[in-house]
């Protein structure tokens, strides 16, 4: 798949938000008319250097996944599919389940809707299984985006609550599955990237927190995927270019800019604090916008306004706004 980077990994990638509206009977329900819309909005910003967004991330934990049924999940995926294929890029969504029979029944059901790529999350069990099982877990995944057509991404995101964390040995052992594009790491601690990237320096690796991004860069990352940059997609294609080019001064500049907002991607509550961060961005913080998650303090909302009006203070100095 050609994209404007010669390997899509070598990007940042949106992890967008599903737009929803209120129907007539008081009920919610998802917009996929204005996810298309905004999702493509996104895509068609350039950074300093010239490239773009290099994949679109649909129905991951930034697009209510815990919150949608299969049936909303395959809809709003299929109306992401369309958006991902006009701008040329891939589309990766997220899987997770209890028993490896049941994660490649959904790597296949996602494959039916045009998703190019899977973030496999690690088995949801209260007991962390011994790697000899999760390598199984992960296997009959990739056997079964094969089947499709279609390739995989598992996913260490061991920072968040409820996610079993994957082993350095494992996660090399998963890499060299031909079915993984890349490995997702999703943690401040870096030196898991280098210890891996340190045994084997052709592995592909994408960070997935904002406030590391450079970090990861050093330690080898070749690309990541983004919450912040949904709503300053600009600044995010920026580091990302200067990142990849080695410039870590003028990197630097962008992460210290969007340090007060990026914290929020490494919260719990990432989904409410990003969305509603969003919202402000777009004069929307009660419409289109709501979520299906926990509902804000107001202390809590006023922390993301304070965040978000330095953030956008600091890129603006930079001509980093869209």
């Amino acid at each position: 798949m050609e994209t404007n980077s010669k390997d899509w990994r070598y990007t940042v990638m949106p992890a967008v938000f599903t737009w929803l509206k209120e129907t007539e009977s008081g009920t919610v329900e998802i917009d996929l008319e204005a996810t298309q819309k905004y999702a493509a909005d996104i895509l068609k910003v350039q950074g300093k250097h010239g490239t773009r967004m290099g994949g679109l991330v649909g129905s991951g934990t930034l697009g209510e996944n815990n919150y949608l049924s299969a049936e909303q999940r395959l809809s709003l995926l299929k109306a992401l599919s369309s958006v991902a294929k006009e701008y040329n890029v891939p589309l990766i969504s997220g899987a997770a389940a209890q028993t490896k029979e049941e994660l490649a029944k959904i790597v296949t059901e996602l494959a039916t809707v045009g998703v190019d790529t899977v973030m496999v999350m690690p088995p949801k069990t209260k007991e962390a299984p011994c790697d000899e099982q999760m390598y199984a877990y992960y296997a009959l995944s990739a056997a079964a985006a094969k089947a499709a057509g279609i390739t995989i991404m598992p996913y260490n995101n061991p920072d968040a609550a409820g996610y079993h964390a994957l082993s350095t040995d494992l996660l090399t052992r998963l890499a060299a599955l031909p079915e993984v594009t890349a490995l997702k790491i999703s943690t401040i601690d870096v030196s898991v990237i280098e210890t891996m990237m340190l045994e084997n320096k052709n592995l592909k690796v994408l960070a997935g927190v904002d406030t590391v991004t450079i970090h990861a860069g050093l330690a080898g990352a070749c690309g990541g995927i983004t919450g912040v940059g949904c709503i300053f997609p600009k600044a995010s294609i920026t580091m990302q270019e200067y990142v990849n080019n080695g410039e870590w001064a003028e990197a630097n500049k962008i992460s210290q800019a969007m340090n007060s907002i990026s914290y929020l991607d490494a919260q719990p509550l990432l989904l409410e604090y990003l969305k509603f961060a969003f919202g402000i961005h777009h004069n929307d913080v009660t419409g289109g916008l709501h979520t299906f998650g926990k509902k804000l303090t107001q202390q809590q909302i006023d922390d993301v306004h304070t965040r978000y009006t330095l953030a956008k203070e600091r890129l603006e100095i930079l001509d980093l706004l869209d």
